[in-house]
Parts: C-alpha cells; structure tokens; sequence
C-alpha cells in the first residue's frame, strides 16, 4: 500500500512504529527505511522507504502512515516456504529439480520467485527437447505463515526435427547434404538415437560440417550463412532449414614452397605435399600437407619452422595457387607439464603418452599428437592441453586437463556364426587398472562348436618403458567334427611383449606352451588323422613385426597395413616346426571421385609356410585351413588337402589368399549402419608331409588323399550392418573355381552382440 498523498510529517520524527511483524525484528525492518528518529519525514523519503521495504523481499504488503510526530509502519510478512514439491516429472529427477530452482524450505516465499523458478524449469525441459512442457506452481497455505509450494508439471513430448531443409545448394542434393551433418530426421528406427533431437549447439556444428564438406570438394568461397530453427505451431516438432552459397569449384592451379630457412632447400619438400595440379582443391588436404611438412622439417633439425599455407584464387580460371611459406617461428621451449583433473589415473600414464617433455623444442603438431594419444588411451571423455607464459619470454607451460570416464566393462552378449554356431558370451574389463594403465580381462565364450576361456593382463608401457607386456591363461575347445571328424582341446599360457621403433613400425614377441589334445575322434574318420590321436606339448616362441599407415584401426578407409612374423616350436615340447606368415591390407578411398567416405576398395593377401625339422611331421593342428573366413563361398577347411574316402580336411603346409571388396552405402539412411559389400577372393592351400600318402588309402580308393596346389576363386555380395546390439555379416559367395571334391558355402552368416 503506497503512502498516502495528502500525508505531511510536521517536523521531525519522534519515532517509528512497527506493527504487523511475526518473524523479523523490528529494528531490521527499521534499518531498512530512509528516514530514522529527529530526521524530516518528508513524503519522498517516506515513500523511498516504502519502496525499500519491498525490495527486501521479506514482505507480501507494507504501508507507511505518519501520525503526528509518530511514522506507523505496518507489515504483512511473506509466508516461510515449508515444502518443495513436483508432481508428473518423469523424465527428471525430483532431485535434479531441486537443484535447479531458488525456493528452498525455510526460506521466504515470494510470487516472483515462483515464476522464475517455473521459467528455469521450462528451461530445463527444453533442454531436453521437450518444448511443450508446461509448469504450474501451486501455493497451499498452512498455519504460521507457512506454504507448501508444488510443481504440477505436464513435461509433454520430445519436440524432435521434423524436416531438414537447404537453401541455395545447387551441386548436392538435400538428401546427400543431410548425410554430411549430425542432426537427422525423425523416424521410427532412431529409437535408440539423439540424433533427431533439436539441440542449437548441434545447428553451430552442423554449419561447421558442412563448410568442411564443400571445401574438400573444391569449393573454397563457400559460405554457410545461416541455420535457422522454426518450431511447429503446436511445438511437436521443428523445421531446420540451411542456407548456403557454394559459390564455385576450384582446381589446385600451382603448388610452391617458399622457405626463409637457411640450409633449407624447399624443391625436396615438393613430393612430401599430398597435392598434385589438377585436383579439385580439398581444404583438409591443404591441413594435412601443412601437418606433414611441419613435422617433417622438426625431424630434420627446424623444430621451430612455421608452415603457413597461402591460397590464391583465379576466380576467372576457377584454379586455387598454394604457397606453403615456410619462415623461422618464435623459439620457445616446454618448461613444464602439469596435469590436473585425473582423480584416478596416475600422472606417469599420461606423461608417458606426450611427445615431447620437458626443455624440449615446443612443437605444435607434437602437442597435438599427444593430445591424440592421450585420448585414444580411452580412460577420458575430454583431453584439453593449454600452453601458459613460463618463468621467462621463451618458456612455456602445458597445462593438460582432462576427465576421468568409467573403463571397466561387464558384458553379457549372444549370437549365431556358422563357424561356431548358437554362442553366449560373459566378459569383464577394466582397461585401467587401478589407474595404472593395466587392461585385464577375463572371458567367458560358450558355443555349439566352440567354447573358450580366457584371462589376460596386459601393461601397455611395462616399468614406464617403450615396452608392452602381458600375459594369457586360456582353455579353448572346438568341435572340428564337421570339418575333420575330431575334437580339439587347448590349454596353456602365453607371455607377451611388444615395443613401437616408431609411430608407424611396431615388433612384439611371444612364448607360449600349450597343451593340445586331439578327443573324440570319429573311427571313420581318415587313419592319418586317428594316427594323431592323444596329446602333444607345445612350445613356442613367435615374433610379429607391423608397419601401419592406416587412418584408422577401427574403421579404415585409407592406407595401407602390412605384417609379417615367424613362429619356432622345438624349445621342448613334442613338436618342432618353424612357420611363416604375412599378410597385407590396402585401403583406396573413393569419396572425393564419389562424394561418400563409405565407397572403399581394399584390396588384401596372405600367406603362410610350415616347414617341420627334426624326425617329426607336422600335425593337423598346425596346419593350415583354407576356407570360411578366409575363403568365402567354401565351407570352413572346404578348399585344399583331402581324404577324399572320409571327406576329412587335412590342411596344408603352404596357404596363399588374395582378396579384393568393394564397400558402398545401401540406399537406406546412413545412420542405420549399413554397408553392402562386393567381393572376390582366391586362395591356395597345398603340401602334406612325406608320411600322408596313399599308403594308407582304403582298396576302394586307391588314391584317396587329394593334395592340389591349384588356385580357388570365390565371389560374391554381403551385407554387413552395424546395428546397436553388434555386428552382423551376411555373405551370399559363389565357388567359380574349385575341386569337385572341395566343400563349397553359399550363405554366411557371422552374429555377435554385447548388452
């Protein structure tokens, strides 16, 4: 109630009155006012302390009335808050809400506070993507003053993106363009997905990627000038729209390098670009030379070298011009790395991922390359690294934050494969142990033909050393009835270790001794497999060398990787062998010829060469099988030695594959993760030991045992899906070249999932 205005206060005030007050004592609500005893109580000052009483918040009602030399102050209190309640939330917690609003019990409740609390509330669903939401406060009164405040919340449907729209896209359709960024459209199959959510943050990034898409296709002046969110009348969904200007496509016109450096000659950097004249300019490509050319120039003693990339347009010619300039960067020098936010993983973990230390030249593609590497350790969601000014001009502080994630796994799964048949599957991980940086392991496979158990520890950086050591205590058996009339059963353990000689070059070494056992074999099955019947000790020592130059080890679309090993069995045991190995992958993108990273050539071999010494022969469970995997449209062990009278698999002393597959995306939508396939694959399988002949051969067939160096051709297409629950393969493969006494498989199927 605002102070009357005919009021006058005659001379000074005497004193001030407070009526009204339960809670709050008197001389507070008096030190709020403007006008104090033996002061004037004018009718502006009066009126200031009005105000200022109100403004405390303290108060529902406030009314000042001067009587005489007396100033009558009388107050309705706000009511105390009792209780914080919310009713209808589901899908946020009681507790989260309460965390986010500003009325509390005990405190004072006020009106406004309850409208800002509902506002933050909204704010909160709309973050959620619920835009429909709706929030009403309701005030229940109880005696002493008190209020229970309740949230009658209505959280309604998850506003998703109904239609993505673009504007001025001329080269590419909207459908390809909606491949290229984040945000989808709503449809029944992205139960599982966030992806059709409307989120701002994704709009920022989606601009962001689809700039990156057009400046590898050429289009140097592209611009995205606007993503614009419209929500549906009824707030159920929204409508994305896009605008870009492609402006047009460049090809790369010359390529220079131009170097301030003394002893530098740049025309022997001219082959290190992975650019050529011709191409459609590719903005990534022009990062990655300037990447490579920085780190190659800190390997030949410029660490300090600065690569700055120039692009000059013809815009009449459509050519871009390259320059890359190199000039000599500021010297500084790493003083310090701190590290700071890992609560469980110890600093000497992620101190050993850096590639560089302390005193050491600061390289910038250095920094990033351990930022890499720290984040492809998978113990944290979040690598930032910093640098801050040092103790003086040239001295610089890394200042590495990062943030812990969960690392350890139980996993329960199941599936079919044709190989192993019906399968379950239990596993436990933690891949740090005790933030040591330690993986261990134990797994549980059960399966129609095959069952394993296996427990493995493994130390990536042994004593904090460029050294990889592990160890394995496995127990497998499988039922190789079908392929050879026989069980297998394997016990034993293996230590490992392994070191890089570079980024790219690795070595690792092996001593295993394993139990083997040939069980249950079949009667009718061929004598030179009855003859190999019982137990067999092996002893071994294996060395595997691999130069890596992939992109990446999980979903490679470039590069290439080779490997090669040899394994020595003698050192005890009851066997001796030596036996090669090696095998080669390719892999040739075809996105900038098809616009989609999808499209993928790789082309693959592999071998291998058993050769026994000493008095002993080589047994069936060190050969080689050809077929399956490595063969497709033969069965498994389908293809090469053979007792033609049993129809028992035999293996062979000498394996050669060769494979080439064609992937491209199914006209489906990309999210739902599925690849087609095309492929071709040959392979050879041949050699028997001297003690394996005919000798040995039932009188009905003479020459029973079939030993044929000759190549196998299979081809065919499959589909290979990555859906939630796992990874399904599907193979549909033709045997075009083969042996009339060879096992061919038309239908494949692999299945494995992990909930």
């Amino acid at each position: 109630m605002a102070l009357p205005s005919s009021a006058q206060a005659p001379g000074r005030v005497a004193t001030i009155e407070v009526q009204g007050n339960q809670r709050i004592e008197a001389d507070t609500i008096r030190s709020y006012m403007l006008v104090q005893p033996g002061e004037p109580a004018d009718a502006d000052r009066l009126d200031r302390s009005l105000r200022a009483l109100f403004a405390t918040g303290l108060f529902r009602d406030v009314e000042i009335r001067p009587e005489g030399n007396r100033v009558i102050v009388r107050v309705v209190e706000n009511p105390l808050v009792n209780r914080v309640g919310f009713e209808g939330n589901r899908r946020v917690t009681s507790e989260v809400l309460r965390g986010e609003v500003q009325l509390r019990p005990r405190g004072v409740f006020t009106p406004a506070a309850a409208q800002a609390d509902r506002q933050r509330i909204l704010e909160i669903y709309a973050r959620r993507g619920r835009f429909g939401a709706t929030v009403e406060p309701k005030v229940i009164e109880l005696d002493q003053n008190r209020v229970d405040v309740v949230f009658e919340i209505t959280e309604g449907n998850i506003a998703l993106v109904s239609r993505i729209g673009f504007v001025g896209n001329e080269s590419y359709s909207d459908s390809r363009l909606k491949e290229i960024i984040a945000t989808r459209e709503q449809a029944w199959y992205r139960l599982l997905s966030t992806s059709d959510n409307y989120d701002p943050d994704r709009l920022a990034f989606d601009r962001e990627l689809l700039r990156r898409f057009y400046l590898r296709q050429g289009y140097a002046d592209v611009e995205i000038t606007g993503a614009t969110a419209e929500l549906a009348p009824d707030r159920s969904g929204f409508f994305l729209t896009y605008t870009i200007n492609e402006g047009p496509r460049y090809r790369i016109g010359k390529i220079e390098i131009t170097s301030s450096l003394r002893g530098l000659d740049p025309a022997g950097l001219q082959r290190e670009v992975p650019l050529s004249v011709g191409d459609w300019y590719d903005g990534d490509a022009v990062e990655r030379a300037d990447t490579q050319l920085t780190e190659l120039l800190a390997t030949r003693g410029f660490p300090f070298a600065n690569v700055e990339p120039r692009v000059v347009r013809n815009r009449e010619a459509r050519t871009v011009d390259l320059t890359f300039d190199i000039t000599e960067g500021p010297r500084a020098f790493v003083e310090r790395i701190d590290i700071t936010g890992n609560t469980r993983t110890q600093d000497r973990v992620i101190r050993r991922e850096f590639r560089l230390a302390e005193g050491d030249p600061l390289v910038v593609q250095q920094v990033r390359r351990s930022r890499e590497r720290i984040r492809s350790l998978g113990y944290f969601s979040d690598v930032q690294i910093n640098s801050a000014p040092g103790s003086a001009p040239d001295r610089v502080i890394l200042n590495t934050q990062v943030t812990e994630r969960a690392t350890g796994e139980f996993t329960i799964g199941g599936g079919y494969s044709t190989d192993a048949g019906l399968l379950a599957d239990v596993g436990l991980r933690e891949r740090n142990l005790l933030g040591t940086g330690v993986d261990a392991r134990l797994n549980v496979t059960l399966a129609q033909r095959r069952s394993q158990v296996d427990v493995s520890v493994t130390d990536p950086q042994f004593l904090d050393r460029n050294l990889a050591a592990g160890a394995d205590i496995f127990l497998v058996s499988r039922n190789l009835q079908d392929t050879s009339g026989y069980d297998e059963r394997r016990a034993g353990f293996a230590l490992r270790m392994g070191y890089e000689i570079n980024e790219r070059l690795r070595q690792s070494w092996s001593y295993s001794l394993v139990d083997r056992e040939l069980t249950d074999v079949d009667p009718n099955t061929s004598r030179f497999i009855q003859e190999q019947a019982g137990r067999t000790l092996l002893s071994q020592v294996s060395t595997t060398i691999t130069y890596d130059r992939r992109d990446s080890r999980v979903e490679p679309r470039d590069g290439y990787v080779i490997r090669g090993g040899m394994d020595w069995a003698g050192l005890g045991g009851d066997v001796s062998y030596v036996r090669f190995r090696g095998d080669a992958q390719y892999y040739i993108p075809f996105e900038r010829l098809l616009g989609d990273n999808d499209y993928v050539l790789v082309l693959a071999a592999g071998a291998g060469y058993l050769v026994p010494y000493g008095d002993n022969d080589t047994r069936i469970v060190d050969r080689f099988f050809l077929g399956g995997e490595n063969l497709r449209g033969f069965a498994l062990g389908g293809a090469g030695p053979r007792d033609v009278s049993t129809n028992d698999a035999l293996g062979g002393q000498t394996l050669w594959t060769t494979s080439a597959e064609f992937r491209f995306p199914l006209p489906l939508p990309a999210e739902l993760g599925f690849i087609g396939r095309a492929f071709i694959d040959a392979g050879g399988n041949y050699g028997l030991p001297n003690s394996v002949n005919d000798t040995g051969c039932p009188t009905t067939f003479p020459n029973c045992v079939r030993d044929d160096s000759s190549p196998r051709v299979g081809a065919g297409v499959g589909i290979s899906w990555r859906s939630p629950i796992g990874l399904i393969n599907i193979d549909l493969a033709q045997a075009l070249v083969k042996k009339s006494y060879d096992e061919t498989q038309v239908f494949r199927l692999g299945f494995g999932t992990r909930f």
